[in-house]
């Protein structure tokens, strides 16, 4: 298994250079405390964490797994210990309020963190993972009792929380939630049905696990409109805040999963169980999209953890392994054979792990931008910043979901691809990455739900194709102004197209779909992965832009390589990976037919 090593060059650079971190935080009204030592001390502390603690974990846990017996679940060698050291470090309530006993530090702080520790040890990183939405929901849609009930336990880490969608007859369609909430004299609910796929939902990390339940109450309406939510302990809680007696939430089994096999997937029964109303009734599932935002993010993130991982695992065997001459003559004459990086298809699978790695975690940190400036409106009252910042974060929510996960996928892949043969088996850890990687385009939404999300409800339906519109105005600016610059000619140039072509086909698109209803689904796919493309090159050239004019000024000459780098892997994004929007372009236009004309009943493997 690839020993971790946080890439805190590359992350500075974002923070410091491209995104100007510094200046953001200071627009923030919790930004005061992020001043540039507390964070190098905070990116410093996670990367030591990760790197000695979590990364040392990540493949004896995959192989022991978590186990089950009777309702309990004991996670792999070493995970208490590594989450008691969490907890001690004060890691959960980094960007929480100090009321609750957080440091209160900007949103973005603590998604950098959780990138590292996802990438050191993803099936670790559930953990205390879910219990950020939990917080997120508590925060904006509790009582102030709730709040001072559960925020201090959730903040540090004693307890932790999950969220409770998934039924056996539904998954990302809720409006099939079948559990009860039948309400009871004491102005509590009894919380009665099965819930799947429950991830931490039962372990052995923390004293008690708040659980946010999707239910429907008696008379609720049909569908999503009759949607509350509810939060159910493990253990009921005293007025004092202390653990009191177990409530009837137990775990009937855990999953045997293909990947995160050290992250215990739980099948919840909810037998009468004690339950509290959270937000207003019948209105659960607008509550639970906040809960489900931050998991969206949190899984993006995932595709640019593998990434990175098996560049990291990749990157040293390839510089190692010896076989065959280089294509343009002897690179190791004294050796029997040249390292295979120096063959023009490794570098591709090399490169193209890196783009992805690097182009991801810079589009995942303009993101987490957004991220702080919705919980600063939050915390002002400020609903009109609010609508605005979630606006924006809603439509980058399913690219970034979407597109950075399959794409972390094939990074993944690649890594094994390098490796060869050995690459194959166990012992290397690089199988154990794709398998960890291939649930990323599943959960929170498949790959499918995000596209139809993205060009059914945010381009079309909601915007009316407004949304492109006002994003490729961005970056046609941004071409604007680079398009003398001799580095980012090329790079700008590219992007005007791409934006020309990605506004025409959203028109296209709309225009069939007066007639074609079922093109819209045939083709969104395609276009979630257009605009992937597109936004990835986008910042890209971004970075490049940042590095170019560096090594201009000669500023930073001691990173002249690091930039100079940079600008080699973008050259490869737009010369490689972007032309891959051409291959979708033209399949999204095409009309559904194809798709759809075949009957149900002639999908036979039985003729």
């Amino acid at each position: 298994m690839p020993a971790y090593k946080a890439p805190l060059h590359d992350i500075r650079f974002l923070m410091n250079e491209v995104f100007d971190f510094s200046a953001h935080y200071k627009t923030l009204s919790n930004g005061e405390a992020a001043d540039a030592d507390t964070v190098d001390m905070i990116l410093e502390g996670a990367a030591d964490f990760c790197e000695n603690i979590l990364s040392p974990l990540n493949q004896s846990g995959d192989e022991e797994g978590c186990t089950f017996d009777n309702g309990e679940v004991k996670t792999p060698k070493g995970f208490k210990e590594a989450y008691d050291q969490f907890v001690q470090g004060g890691w959960q309530g980094l960007s929480f309020p100090e009321e609750f006993g957080g440091q209160n530090l900007p949103q973005s702080l603590n998604l950098i963190k959780s990138e590292m520790m996802g990438t050191a040890n993803w099936s670790f990183q559930m953990y205390p993972g879910l219990s950020v939405g939990c917080m997120n929901t508590i925060l904006q849609f509790g009582t102030d009792e709730q709040k001072n009930l559960y925020m201090p336990n959730l903040v540090a880490g004693t307890w932790s929380g999950t969220m409770c969608l998934t039924e056996p007859q539904c998954g990302t369609d809720l409006g099939q939630v079948k559990t009860k909430a039948e309400p009871n004299a004491e102005g509590t609910y009894h919380i009665s049905g099965t819930k799947i796929f429950i991830s931490a939902g039962e372990q052995d990390l923390t004293e008690n696990i708040i659980h946010i339940v999707l239910a429907r109450l008696p008379d609720a309406p049909a569908g999503t409109k009759g949607i509350s939510l509810f939060i159910v302990p493990k253990f009921l809680v005293n007025p004092d805040g202390t653990v009191g007696q177990r409530n009837p939430v137990t775990c009937g089994s855990i999953e045997h999963k293909m990947g995160i096999r050290a992250s215990a997937t739980a099948v919840l029964n909810f037998d009468n169980a004690v339950g509290y109303l959270i937000g207003e009734p019948n209105k659960g599932l607008h509550a639970m999209f906040t809960f489900m935002n931050t998991a969206r993010i949190g899984t993006a993130i995932q595709g640019i953890a593998h990434a990175e991982l098996s560049f990291q695992g990749a990157l040293p065997y390839a510089k190692d392994r010896i076989s065959m001459r280089a294509l343009s003559g002897k690179k190791d004459p004294e050796k029997v054979a040249d390292a295979i990086i120096h063959h023009a298809d490794v570098r591709r699978m090399l490169l193209t792990q890196k783009a992805i790695a690097e182009g991801g975690r810079s589009m995942i940190y303009y993101a987490a931008q957004l991220a702080d400036k919705m919980a600063d409106a939050l915390e002002r009252g400020d609903t009109a910043a609010f609508e605005a910042a979630d606006d924006h974060l809603g439509f980058y929510t399913p690219i970034l979901k979407g597109f950075l996960t399959e794409l972390g996928l094939e990074a993944a892949n690649h890594g094994i691809q390098i490796y060869g043969g050995h690459g194959y088996i166990k012992e290397w850890g690089m199988e154990q990455i794709v398998r960890d990687a291939r649930i990323a385009t599943l959960y929170e939404g498949t790959t499918g739900v995000q596209a139809l999300d993205l060009i059914g409800r945010k381009v079309l339906l909601t915007s009316k194709g407004k949304v492109i519109r006002d994003y490729t105005t961005e970056i046609l600016k941004f071409c604007a102004q680079n398009a003398t610059n001799k580095y980012m000619r090329r790079f700008a140039w590219d992007l005007t197209k791409v934006c020309a072509q990605w506004n025409a086909l959203t028109v296209r698109i709309m225009l069939a779909a007066r007639k074609d209803r079922d093109v819209v689904s045939s083709a969104s796919v395609d276009f979630l992965m257009f605009s992937g493309y597109v936004m990835m090159a986008y910042f890209w050239a971004q970075q490049a832009a940042v590095a170019s004019e560096k090594l201009a000024s000669g500023d930073g000459k001691e990173s002249a390589e690091f930039y100079k780098a940079k600008i080699k892997v973008a050259d490869f994004y737009f010369e490689r990976l972007l032309p891959r929007t051409q291959g979708h372009a033209e399949a999204m236009v095409n009309p559904s037919k194809t798709m759809t004309s075949l009957a149900p009943e002639h999908f036979s493997f039985d003729y």
